[in-house]
């Protein structure tokens, strides 16, 4: 006899050890042509759980690339789904303007015409409201309005038949553009870009604060939620001490790339590490996110990769820092690479029992498959020392 919906998601979260109280919030980071690592985990959760994404979560939350995927799962499509119209919509994203377009002379590098054409083909002129209504799932993607200084989320709630959230009734499409139109890559949408440029390009924690206490009162109750927290694999930017003063290439373009992608990784920190502290105590809270560089890749299952131009590896493990730090978000030549990297994640979670049971971290509340570097003793040492610091350079 076939089971009802109520029955599979009773079997779902069982499988996936969710307190069946519980709802259930999917929050799904930025990260370019990266986000197809993240499908292969969305895959393999739906894979366990025996139902799509829309029918296990109660609310899906998305920023840039994640807000696509979050667009698609309102719209009623599995992982699999998604991931063949995301190859779709992302190599048609990145068609360069002209010839002489470039991110930082002669910017942008890229138009969106292929993309928003692709964009109605597949959503059409559907609303938020209209998508979230025939999923039964809520909906928050990010964006920046630059005219008024400030992060916007388009969110739509539903309860009790009532539908609720200030831009509900505008198009999921414009929604889908407002949020990757990454400055330098893109043209803004009017007064919109990429929601990657605040402090949610992770929007976990936006996800629970619309919800409990900006969404429907009543539906979520911060005692009672489960949080899947989904990343794109982060490239983390170690510089030699030695190489501060003077770091490759033009100082001020350094420079500026590296505040840029930095102070979204250190926003994301921040949002993983409260969550993780304790001061929401009863949030189950569940991260999967992964480190492109040569520790991580020593840590997971091995596989064989296709052939790209300008990387000599033909395995995972033999991927250098210096190849790993090269999956630039636009760069459509890794793609294959990354959805590599997110079925060896998927094998290292599955070998490691944690089947998405439990959040990603060690004891210490430090992602596992994230590497980081320091120098504890040194730093004290230098910074100790009067004649280090009046020798330094100024």
């Amino acid at each position: 006899m076939e089971k009802t919906l109520a029955e599979k998601k009773i079997a779902a979260r069982k499988a996936l050890g969710i307190d069946q109280e519980d709802k259930l919030i999917l929050s799904l980071d930025g990260g370019g042509i990266r986000g197809i690592m993240t499908l292969q985990l969305l895959k393999k959760v739906e894979e366990i759980a025996g139902i799509p994404c829309y029918q296990l979560f109660d609310m899906v939350a998305g920023t840039s690339t994640g807000g696509i995927i979050a667009g698609l799962i309102a719209s009623s499509k599995s992982a699999a789904e998604i991931e063949e119209l995301y190859i779709k919509l992302v190599t048609k994203v990145f068609k360069k303007k002209s010839w002489r377009a470039n991110r930082t002379l002669n910017p942008p590098m890229y138009d969106k015409v292929n993309y928003r054409k692709a964009l109605l083909e597949v959503v059409g002129n559907t609303t938020l409201q209209k998508a979230c209504n025939n999923s039964d799932i809520d909906l928050l993607i990010t964006s920046k309005d630059v005219a008024a200084g400030e992060e916007t989320f388009f969110t739509c709630f539903q309860h009790n038949g009532q539908f609720s959230g200030t831009y509900k009734d505008v198009l999921l499409r414009a929604v889908m553009e407002a949020t990757m139109s990454a400055p330098t890559y893109f043209t803004p949408l009017e007064r919109f870009v990429d929601g990657g440029t605040t402090t949610y390009n992770n929007p976990a924690l936006s996800a629970v604060m619309e919800a409990v206490y900006y969404g429907p009162k009543g539906k979520y109750d911060l005692n009672k939620l489960t949080l899947f927290s989904f990343g794109t694999g982060t490239t983390i930017e170690f510089i030699k001490p030695e190489n501060t003063v003077d770091p490759k290439g033009i100082d001020a373009f350094f420079w500026l790339d590296f505040v840029m992608r930095e102070s979204s990784q250190d926003a994301s920190d921040m949002q993983n590490n409260l969550i993780r502290s304790g001061l929401i105590p009863d949030l189950d809270f569940r991260r999967f996110q992964l480190s492109l560089d040569e520790k991580t890749m020593e840590k997971l299952p091995n596989k064989k990769i296709e052939h790209i131009d300008h990387v000599e590896a033909n395995w995972l493990r033999d991927l250098t820092d210096e190849e790993l730090k090269g999956i630039d978000l636009d760069d459509v030549s890794k793609f294959s690479l990354m959805k590599t990297i997110g079925e060896a994640m998927v094998d290292y979670i599955m070998t490691d029992g944690h089947a998405f049971k439990v959040d990603l971290c060690d004891s210490k509340k430090r992602d596992l498959l994230v590497t980081a570097f320091g120098d504890v003793d040194r730093i004290k040492a230098q910074m100790s020392d009067p004649n280090w610091v009046n020798g330094f350079e100024s």
